[in-house]
């Protein structure tokens, strides 16, 4: 700017002067000073827009100035040259930052300042979270994410300088978690592959799916029921396979024979690496046979060994024996057991269809019986000569039956069974299967005759197989045709003399027949093999009887091993039809019993009941029959029956009206179902053998109508009774009991056998008949 006295003066001049015109009528000479006018107009105007500014407080410039201080990166408290060096990294970042008060972060506006530390814990936490979900993640991925993610925001950098040691720290911390991952992976380098394989599928389905929890739950859905075609190493027969016991079975391809020996390892167990198309069909097959053959069989089929390694005492050298020996069976089990095949349920045409019959047979699995059973139908309908599907349907009625309670369904399905067999090109082992379930339900309707020409077609078709000869002769003993049985399993000990079913049926048929010392070493022999069907309650029942009756004192020895076995309540509580939970004792008195007004009615009455009895013995009537239960060592022993099973013997009760009078008011006896009331005579020189009754759910009552004096007397358990007249005795006969008759005449009592009295109304009502 000039001197004010010479611009002053200039200005004067200026004015003196007559200002010359152009042409277009402005002044000429004015553009030599309007540029020094304009100058001194704008920077007028910058000072007072200056002075406004403060003077009316426009601009907060504290709060200017701490913003800036939030980018002051050398700790002098403001923000300058020097700051946006170090920020653009030409100079160091001074070491008094660490130590800075937190004033300036108060300053700091929220949204700006915790992205920062927000960012380095999101890079954390998902390294756990991906920790839980699989147990070996790979953590050379994450850590240039990290980098990415903290590096390139270059607004922020401030920020990030400020809590830079606080980044550090965290990336040490997820180093050393990376550190440890990697050891961890170094031991199963298998599983990590496979778990690293598993999100990045996971995020693929994710990019696909809008919703994420949904896309989870579709994930999961092929590892279910839910997809028919969904798991190809869970067909059909493999289903089959796991549910039946046949632990010695080789996993082979459907498709072939030649790979059965390549799917065992060598110590005769089923190798995971079965074919994938075989083992769905192996499971249903399974399913199947568990339900054809029963619990039983399967639980030792699945685990023979356990059931003979169960502890017995060690005092008990036979029982010792026992278990050795069945142990000693047990180890050659295996070697046979490679040597068999598994079943095949599919010929060559079932193969190409394999997909339809393994939708149909899910539906059955789920228990959607009729949608099942319209599957295989519409199966049958297009396809009247594939043997599975038509199994298949046989299954669905038999499962409908049993749903829907229908005896008429049920033959349907036995009819459609035998169609199966009849077929031209069925698999062998499929017709077998399809035939004893055939022979099973036709006893359960008690078509006896039926099954056992069910059972004697399957011995034609395969007459090498042992089972089926075993079979055989047990439908033969259903029959109550034991010389058919007797002969049969003759027939199979010829063969296979070690074989432990045949022993233990033939040694019961044998003590039947009353050859008690022959029948022993069948029985025990049998036993002791452990082979299935033999570990069942009556074998050692017999056995112990067989041995008690030639006093043979081992018989308790047996009796603790079916005990120790679950197949008795106790060593003397020997019934083999039990209800758990009842109060278990072998005597009772009549208030125990709850029914002492049925037991003051036979007290009283007794001289009525014994007079109608005296009026019937007459051996010319013929009204008293000897006992048939094979009970009697020697003597006579005969009764009169007047109510067997819960039904009223109408004949008998003609004979003896008054007595049966008494009793039709009290239900508890009348209407026992798995029970009997009779009179029972025994004449002098009688020994009933100890015994045990078939059922817990009864007690009994003796009420004596004709006692000599000395000579007779009933053991249960440990504790010897006598009968006297008029007097009810009661106790539970499904403990052991013994009868001695030594007296010089007959003694005649009266039994009523009454319901346990724990038992409820709905089971009394439901319980079978014994």
């Amino acid at each position: 700017m000039g001197d004010p006295c010479t611009e002053s003066n200039s200005m004067a001049e200026s004015d003196s002067k007559p200002p010359s015109a152009s042409k277009n009528g402005k002044g000429e000479g004015g553009s030599g000073h309007s540029f020094f006018t304009w100058f001194m107009v704008l920077a007028l105007l910058g000072v007072w827009t200056s002075v406004a500014v403060v003077w009316f407080e426009l601009v907060d410039y504290d709060d200017v100035l701490g913003k800036l201080g939030a980018y002051d990166a050398d700790g002098d408290g403001d923000f300058d040259v020097e700051d946006a060096k170090v920020l653009l990294g030409l100079k160091e970042k001074p070491s008094i930052l660490v130590e800075r008060r937190a004033e300036p972060e108060s300053l700091v506006e929220e949204p700006e300042a915790e992205p920062e530390p927000e960012v380095v814990e999101e890079m954390i936490q998902p390294s756990h979270a991906e920790e839980a979900a699989w147990p070996f993640p790979d953590p050379v991925e994450e850590e240039p994410v990290v980098l990415e993610e903290v590096e390139p925001e270059g607004e922020e950098e401030p920020v990030e300088d400020e809590a830079a040691p606080e980044i550090e720290i965290s990336e040490e911390q997820v180093e050393e978690a990376q550190v440890d991952w990697e050891s961890e992976l170094e031991g199963e380098p298998e599983v990590a592959e496979a778990e690293e394989s598993a999100p990045a599928e996971e995020d693929e389905d994710d990019s696909l799916s809008e919703d994420a929890g949904e896309n989870q739950d579709t994930a999961s859905v092929p590892e279910g029921d839910d997809d028919v075609y969904g798991s190809q190493s869970m067909d059909v027969e493999s289903e089959i396979q796991a549910a039946v016991p046949l632990p010695e079975l080789v996993e082979e391809d459907s498709d072939s024979e030649d790979h059965t020996e390549d799917a065992i390892d060598t110590i005769g167990e089923i190798v995971e690496e079965a074919v994938p198309e075989e083992t769905e069909e192996e499971l249903d097959h399974e399913e199947l046979l568990e339900v054809d053959q029963g619990d039983e069989p399967t639980r030792e089929d699945e685990n023979p060994q356990e059931a003979e390694e169960e502890p017995a005492p060690a005092e008990d050298q036979p029982v010792e024996k026992v278990l050795v020996t069945a142990e000693a069976a047990q180890e050659q089990k295996p070697k046979e057991k490679v040597k068999k095949k598994k079943p095949k349920l599919l010929n060559k045409f079932d193969k190409t269809i394999k997909a339809e019959i393994d939708a149909a047979e899910k539906l059955r699995k789920k228990g959607k019986v009729e949608e099942a059973l319209r599957a295989f139908e519409s199966l049958v309908q297009r396809y009247p000569q594939s043997p599975r599907s038509r199994y298949g349907k046989a299954q669905s009625e038999d499962d409908l039956a049993e749903k829907v309670r229908s005896n008429e369904v049920l033959l349907k399905a036995i009819n459609t069974y035998r169609e199966v067999a009849e077929l031209p090109d069925p698999p062998a082992d499929l017709v077998k299967t399809t035939l004893k379930r055939r022979a099973e339900r036709q006893q359960f309707l008690g078509r006896m005759r039926g099954a056992l020409a069910t059972l004697e077609w399957l011995v034609q078709l395969f007459p090498e197989d042992i089972s089926l000869k075993n079979d055989l002769g047990v439908g033969f003993l259903l029959m109550g045709d034991n010389k058919n049985a007797k002969r049969v399993y003759e027939e199979v000990l010829a063969v296979a003399p070690n074989d432990g079913f045949a022993k233990v049926h033939y040694g019961f048929i044998l003590k039947s027949d009353n050859m008690i010392a022959e029948s022993i070493p069948f029985l025990r022999e049998g036993l002791q093999t452990g082979d299935p069907g033999t570990d069942d309650g009556r074998f050692y029942f017999h056995l112990g009887d067989a041995l008690q009756r030639v006093g043979d004192s081992s018989a308790y020895e047996w009796y603790e091993l079916g005990h120790q076995r679950g197949h008795f309540a106790s060593v003397w509580q020997r019934s083999l039809y039990n209800v758990d939970g009842l109060k278990a004792q072998p005597w009772w008195t009549p208030r125990e019993t709850t029914y002492t007004d049925l037991v003051k009615t036979l007290e009283k009455n007794w001289k009525t009941i014994r007079d109608e009895a005296l009026s019937v013995m007459d051996p010319s009537r013929g009204l008293f029959v000897p006992e048939d239960e094979n009970l009697r060592e020697k003597g006579q022993w005969g009764q009169f029956t007047l109510w067997q099973q819960g039904k009223k013997v109408e004949k008998s009760c003609r004979s003896v009206p008054k007595t049966c009078a008494l009793l039709d008011r009290y239900p508890e006896a009348t209407g026992c179902k798995r029970g009997q009331i009779k009179y029972s005579v025994m004449q002098p020189g009688t020994h009933v053998w100890p015994h045990t009754g078939p059922t817990n759910c009864r007690l009994r009552m003796h009420l004596g109508l004709v006692i000599p004096a000395n000579g007779c007397q009933i053991r249960c358990t440990n504790q010897t009774r006598a009968w006297e007249e008029g007097k009810v005795l009661i106790f539970d006969d499904s403990f052991e009991h013994e009868v001695w008759q030594d007296a010089s005449s007959y003694r005649l009592i009266f039994i009523v056998d009454v319901w346990h009295p724990e038992l409820t109304q709905y089971q009394r009502q439901t319980l079978s008949p014994i």
